[in-house]
């Protein structure tokens, strides 16, 4: 009842905007185990699904030309309202190996090319969007692999696999290696049809593992992949065995975070002394020289010069001599949809989290897991995804009418949540019963401005506490016009300071919490080619599987650009004219560049908005803990707060980008040092 009323149109329709490129039918399969690919013939779909909501189509086929195997495949989607197409084209030889392979985009006369491949003279030549060429040395045996491959051309993948004897790892281009594990089992009903499916886990395609499942014909039947958002493709005629594959990942995911667990936890001590440290309590701007810490049971049990304390005999001391120690980061807009995020944050010195908008079944587990069963991780705070009716919303908890909002709050407190996140096409009648029900149990109504709601004003009206973006909140400046982001985009430069102290008076009335992840709109307003890592200076150190999606981001035309950084940098400093009256602002990243955005948020804070630098900080530390409730547990480190600390090479109060020099993180009172735990999360470590 809570799942109804999602979607007005059908994944098939969906696609049809690109099908004139080719019609395709569902023909019945051949045996993986016994093909013949010198005749062979299949076609077939698969259904597109962001947050286990049906949003498009992929339609494959395969064939035999001139001695070559060809797929073509076309995928449609209509992602929250976003139409997209994309094109791909795979030839191998008969034995699989890969000869062609071009992937490019079909939507508002945009054909580029997102990925390429072709071998001539015994070389292998590359495009990755507006990159150079590549050149390498064919290997043995390789495979041409992207994030977003789609799912006929990774079907010959396992295709490959399997005809080739199982390798252990295949070489995939342009960077990297897969490997793929068989993991169980599962028995699915099929329109009353019991089928055993194989499960596997592939790692090396996307950021971690993805989970797969093939049929006694080795035949793709379904897969779930994060790389930072979850999407389930599923063959049709599958569909009713989604919440079987939505487990089955759940399972993976678990099971390697218990193997993070048992790598890198061990046995902690039960007292930690961390002696000669420099020491930002996170209380004022001063830094404490030369001092002790000293955590028992999981707190802080003891801080105070080293000179004039003693040591219990048992703790566990560690020299941090020339370190600065304070308060664990807080990211108050994650979306945490894998395991690999757990030794990433902690890496960063990132400690607590608030995951904005994830599946339920992964995002329960994954924060039980840590907080019940002892797994290494932030602690994760739950802010659960609810929308309105239509092709606009995102994923399946969706709110159209009083009772569903009461059953929806209901849910999402029963499982533990601590917000309700509202997202864009919820009717305004229906943000105030989510809102109303949401604080009955003392807890927050957060999110966006609903697109129906029309105005920021209303929004908070109607029980919103916590706003986030702040192309989003920022309409409030123009109480006389739509909230929409082109509004904001486009006035936002000439707002005036009556504007901004109306805007301000109007947020400290209601106690508005403003979550602004602006770091990520300074990444997405750079101009068309510009790269990351001239923005965000460590995205250069995430993993591999990353790369290619948060390198090549499409960016905007020159004068666009220009126009929506100079929006930004005024937004910032209206942020800062908002901060210095007393509103709650929260640092938060949205997933731009996996954790470092956290550091470039918080220096933009500084540098843009005008914050001094332990300002800066406490959007990241005491000011999320106050907005969660959690301030008398963590937040500062103070004698009886839970201890949750960053260790640093260097103090943030010198220079704020020392902000990126964690060396060392104290998680609940567990200690980990950064670098290994960036290797487990396939992050480069920190060499300076």
């Amino acid at each position: 009842m809570i799942n109804s009323s999602h979607s007005t149109k059908s994944p098939r329709t969906i696609v049809a905007f690109v099908l004139c490129v080719f019609s395709l039918a569902l023909l019945p399969s051949c045996d993986s185990n016994s093909r013949d690919w010198a005749s062979f013939e299949e076609e077939g779909t698969f259904i597109v699904h962001r947050r286990q909501s049906p949003i498009g189509e992929e339609s494959y086929s395969i064939s035999t030309e001139n001695g070559l195997i060809v797929v073509k495949s076309l995928q449609g989607e209509n992602e929250r309202g976003r139409i997209t197409g994309v094109q791909s084209e795979l030839h191998l030889d008969m034995d699989l190996t890969p000869t062609f392979y071009v992937n490019r985009r079909l939507a508002n006369n945009d054909t580029t090319n997102i990925f390429k491949m072709e071998v001539a003279d015994d070389q292998v030549s590359f495009w990755e969007k507006a990159t150079p060429e590549v050149i390498a040395e064919i290997p043995n045996s390789y495979f041409p692999v992207h994030s977003n491959i789609p799912a006929a051309m990774e079907m010959m993948l396992y295709h490959y696999y399997f005809q080739n004897g199982k390798p252990t790892t295949i070489k995939t281009f342009p960077r990297g290696e897969v490997s793929i594990v068989h993991t169980g089992k599962d028995v699915v009903q099929i329109n009353g049809v019991s089928q055993t499916l194989q499960r596997y886990v592939v790692e090396g395609i996307n950021w971690g593992g993805r989970t797969i499942w093939v049929n006694e014909d080795n035949q793709l039947v379904a897969l779930v992949k994060a790389n930072t958002q979850i999407r389930e493709m599923v063959r049709k005629g599958y569909e009713e065995a989604l919440p079987t594959f939505i487990a089955g990942n759940v399972t993976e995911q678990i099971n390697a975070l218990r193997k993070y667990t048992k790598d890198h936890k061990q046995d902690q001590p039960e007292i930690i002394a961390l002696v000669g440290g420099d020491i930002i309590d996170g209380l004022n701007d001063k830094t404490m020289r030369d001092m002790t810490l000293i955590i028992e049971q999981r707190r802080i049990k003891v801080i105070g010069k080293k000179s004039e304390i003693t040591i219990p005999e048992h703790a566990k001391v560690i020299d941090v001599s020339g370190k600065t120690i304070m308060p664990g980061l807080w990211d108050m807009h994650a979306h945490s949809n894998q395991v690999q995020w757990a030794p990433a944050y902690l890496a960063g010195g990132i400690t607590t989290i608030r995951d904005n908008g994830n599946e339920i079944e992964f995002a329960t587990a994954f924060r039980d897991e840590i907080a019940l069963n002892g797994a290494l991780g932030p602690d994760i705070l739950l802010a659960g995804m609810t929308d309105g009716a239509g092709v606009r919303g995102n994923g399946v908890i969706r709110a159209t009418s009083v009772e569903q909002a009461k059953e929806v709050v209901e849910m999402y407190y029963s499982k533990g949540y601590k917000q309700i996140k509202i997202y864009q096409s919820v009717e305004p009648e229906i943000v105030k019963i989510l809102a109303d029900e949401a604080h009955k149990r003392g807890i927050k109504a957060a999110g966006h401005v609903p697109t129906p709601v029309g105005s920021t004003t209303l929004a908070i009206q109607n029980g919103m506490d916590l706003l986030s973006h702040g192309s989003q909140f920022l309409g409030k400046l123009f109480p006389d016009e739509s909230a929409s982001e082109e509004k904001v985009f486009l006035n936002v430069i000439d707002a005036s300071p009556a504007q901004i102290k109306a805007a301000t008076a109007f947020f400290l009335k209601h106690k508005t919490i403003l979550d602004p992840t602006m770091a990520l709109m300074f990444i997405r307003n750079q101009p068309r080619g510009t790269l990351i890592e001239t923005v965000e200076p460590d995205a250069h150190r995430i993993a591999y599987e990353l790369w290619e999606g948060k390198r090549f981001r499409s960016g905007l035309n020159p004068a666009r650009s220009a126009r929506a950084l100079k929006a930004n940098r005024r937004e910032m400093e209206i942020l800062g004219d908002f901060f210095s009256a007393g509103i709650p602002i929260v640092a938060g990243t949205d997933n731009a560049v996996p954790v470092f955005n956290l550091y470039l948020e918080i220096e933009n804070y500084h540098r843009l908005a005008g914050l001094t630098r332990f300002e800066a900080l406490t959007t990241a530390t005491i000011i999320p803990a106050r907005a969660m409730g959690l301030d008398k547990e963590t937040g500062t480190l103070e004698i009886g707060k839970q201890a949750d600390i960053a260790i640093l090479d260097r103090n943030p109060l010198e220079n704020i980008s020392n902000i990126r020099t964690v060396s060392a993180v104290i998680s609940n009172g567990n200690y980990y040092e950064s670098n290994p735990l960036w290797k487990a999360a396939d992050f480069k470590v920190r060499n300076d």
